[in-house]
């Protein structure tokens, strides 16, 4: 593979603060400076387009090519890649030949994906979106000697991965990638709302339609939170259905999977379909043998599946501190309304005297306690045959620590993580006994709830308020399903439900037992395929892009856009302040 380009060597590093004139901010596009003509490809899906390769339509390197031109005119501006694989359209010009030849092809063969920065990919470095690991941004370079499963599973499947997408530093935040080496991230159904994190670059490359799908990753909220804010669709897997060997941990034996963003349910179980499963490398991956639908998760995909589905709704008894704002309430009622006209039976509060709220208030935040222990593993597994990459000796070169009071891992510190003393003995596993009971009780309440009201699963609205603007670094995206899913284990599926008045999107969550996937896919797709809501964002070339030289160029673009919107101007400037809510 030839050296990966580095999309961000010559962008500015800024980030915004802004101070609103008037009661509130409405999100609308922005000026455009100018449009490209319309995309041939714009919100395909992946059997549409493979389709089009049978039939000659076109073919695989032309498609990569129209992606890839894409992205030089909208990457300044919306600032998704951290590196583009410059073999891209030889790969795709590789499986035309195969094709033509009448050479077996996997079930994405010639379909562009993206792959989050997180995640190991051969001839690409790794960077935990962190200066100092970050060569390009002055730091050491990690360069890992082999894919992570999930690369090599999709590769096998014929997908061209396009490139690598942006992340927060570490994937420390739920809400944006401001910590990132490669700045942020902008949220391309408006670039002013925060983008979702840590999943940022991923989002908004598949919403954009600068891919057609791509991995995600998770940890507390990092899949579903970007999906929901970017209106896509999205699986947050059961831990330990798709294999997470080879991705920079944070809670990596806990709390870490690996998961689709993409446009369409259907295709997010077609990708699903190609990274679940039993990897050899992976020990617990060993619980999802017998788990993977013998047909795949794209079988469940049916518009009559919700006709007689119990479901649970949101209620007190969820979260304490769990009260939806008043249109968040309204699109949630308009949403139970669409579920109960396609036939599900909804149950209001499932979780009433079940003691859930009062627990999830006592555990807090549990499952990081071990995060030196697996991250020296991952370092470790990087380049086998080189002993100085362990945990200490590449924190030793790096000249800097995470960790610190101004680092995006300050909140382990907040959380408990004894880092002297793991780092004392990286290579001993610490204490998890305290996260095991927690997640033990919260399956026992979750599945005793489900199987006293005779449920087939619960559907939330996956944020309790519209997305805040990237411009307020200290508002948080307030999914309401964080931290009990990621410590539970359990699956969840988004998709778009609308758009609150500002134009910020509004998704569902669909979740449910234990392996349930292929079920909650199911519902998802079928409330999908009568709703419809998701419309395609409305991408804008600004001048300078989003990052401009200078705080007063930045400032004059924002209020052009501003002013267009008739809101009397908002003033935006630079801010350093750090995020780290993973």
């Amino acid at each position: 593979m030839k050296k990966p380009v580095n999309v961000f060597a010559k962008k500015a590093s800024l980030t915004a603060l802004a101070t609103a004139f008037g009661a509130s901010i409405a999100f609308s596009p922005l000026s455009s400076v100018s449009a490209e003509e319309s995309f041939a490809f714009e919100e395909i899906t992946a059997n549409e387009l493979k389709q089009g390769f049978e039939s000659g339509e076109y073919s695989s390197k032309e498609v990569v090519q129209s992606y890839l031109d894409r992205i030089a005119t909208y990457e300044e501006t919306y600032n998704a890649f951290t590196f583009m694989n410059p073999d891209a359209l030889e790969e795709a010009e590789e499986i035309d030949k195969m094709r033509e030849n009448g050479e077996p092809l996997g079930e994405l063969a010639g379909v562009p994906i993206v792959i989050k920065e997180a995640v190991d990919v051969e001839g690409f470095p790794t960077t935990f979106g962190w200066a100092p690991l970050s060569e390009e941004a002055g730091g050491i370079e990690l360069a890992p000697t082999s894919d992570a499963p999930v690369v090599e599973d999709l590769k096998e499947a014929g997908a061209i991965i396009i490139g690598k997408t942006n992340i927060p530093a570490f994937s420390a935040s739920g809400t944006n990638a401001s910590t990132s080496w490669a700045d942020d991230t902008f949220n391309v159904v408006d670039p002013r709302l925060a983008p979702g994190g840590s999943s940022s670059g991923t989002a908004a490359s598949v919403s954009g339609n600068f891919a057609m799908m791509g991995i995600a990753e998770e940890t507390g909220g990092s899949i579903q939170n970007p999906a929901a804010a970017q209106a896509l669709a999205s699986v947050k897997p059961t831990f330990g259905l798709v294999p997470t060997t080879g991705v920079t941990p944070l809670a990596g034996g806990t709390r870490d999977v690996l998961g689709p963003h993409a446009r369409t349910v259907e295709d997010a179980a077609l990708m699903l379909d190609v990274i679940a499963g039993e990897d050899e490398g992976d020990p617990k991956t060993e619980a999802a043998a017998g788990n993977v639908p013998e047909d795949g998760y794209t079988a469940s995909l049916d518009d009559e599946t919700l006709e007689g589905k119990r479901i649970g709704l949101y209620g007190a008894e969820w979260r304490e501190d769990g009260e939806l704002s008043a249109e968040t309430q309204e699109l949630y009622d308009r949403s139970v309304a669409e579920l109960e006209a396609q036939g599900a039976e909804v149950i209001s509060d499932p979780f009433e005297g079940s003691g859930l709220a009062d627990f999830t208030e006592e555990t807090g935040n549990v499952g990081y306690d071990a995060f030196v222990y697996d991250l020296n593993n991952y370092l470790q597994d990087l380049d086998p045959g080189n002993e100085s990459l362990n945990v200490n000796d590449v924190f030793e070169e790096a000249g800097e620590v995470p960790w610190t009071e101004e680092g995006p891992l300050r909140f382990l510190v907040e959380r408990g993580v004894d880092f002297e003393g793991t780092l004392e003995d990286p290579e001993t596993m610490p204490d998890q006994s305290e996260f095991e009971e927690a997640k033990a009780e919260y399956l026992q309440i979750i599945n005793n709830v489900m199987e006293e009201q005779d449920l087939d699963g619960f559907v939330y609205p996956q944020m309790a308020e519209e997305i805040p603007p990237l411009a307020d670094q200290e508002a948080n995206i307030e999914a309401t399903t964080v931290p009990e899913i990621n410590i539970s284990g359990l699956p969840l599926v988004t998709v778009p439900a609308g758009y609150y008045e500002s134009g910020s999107p509004f998704s569902l969550a669909f979740f449910g037992e234990e392996w349930s996937e292929a079920d909650l896919i199911g519902m998802a797709y079928d409330y999908e395929q009568a709703t419809d809501y998701r419309e395609t964002p409305e991408l804008d070339v600004q001048e300078g892009g989003a990052l401009p030289e200078t705080a007063s160029h930045y400032a004059a673009w924002m209020m052009s856009g501003f002013a267009a919107a008739g809101l009397g101007g908002l003033l935006w400037m630079r801010n350093r302040r750090r995020h780290t809510n993973a």
